[in-house]
């Protein structure tokens, strides 16, 4: 099979926040970026996997910084780890503000899992990815202990085979 740099996976969206997209204090609704990260994501999971994908679980969201009506908001997601038929997906959120003349900050990044699947919602299996930079290496890296700790919370992972989780705690 096939293996895929992260770059090749990359989705980059665009958006304006406008007031309907804005919560009753003028900033971007927490929904509505959730809206923005799914579609994201599912492009970059698509672009890897050339399948129809479906997001099988939102792992983590962090909203570090509001983001306020007018406000160009840039969403980068990658791959950052394919395992047999599912695949996390980072994506990283920067906004410009009308009021700092199109400086960028970053404000938000979340951890996404997507799994490909066939004509019959079937999962199917997916290329490997490869890190290159050194971001992509440690997220990389830290993908399976996400991975584990995510199965041993659904219950379809006992904690004691959970070897990442472990090799964290025994390191000495």
């Amino acid at each position: 099979m096939e293996r895929k740099t992260a770059n090749q996976t990359e989705a980059v969206l665009t958006e304006i926040v406008l007031p309907n997209d804005t919560n009753v204090l003028g900033n971007l609704m927490g929904g509505r970026l959730l809206h923005w990260m799914d579609i994201a994501a599912a492009i970059s999971s698509y672009r890897h996997s050339k399948r129809t994908v479906v997001t099988a679980s939102v792992n983590n969201v962090s909203f570090n910084k509001p983001i306020p009506l007018g406000s160009i908001v840039t969403l980068k997601a990658k791959i950052s780890r394919a395992f047999t038929s599912s695949m996390e997906v980072f994506i990283d959120v920067w906004f410009e503000d009308k009021k700092e003349k199109g400086k960028k900050q970053k404000c938000n990044e979340a951890i996404y899992t997507f799994v490909a699947v066939d004509q019959e919602g079937n999962s199917i299996e997916v290329p490997e990815i490869i890190p290159e930079s050194k971001e992509e290496k440690e997220r990389f890296e830290g993908a399976l202990r996400r991975r584990q700790l995510s199965l041993i919370l659904a219950g379809r992972l006992e904690a004691s085979k959970a070897s990442e989780l472990k090799a964290l705690f025994l390191k000495q």
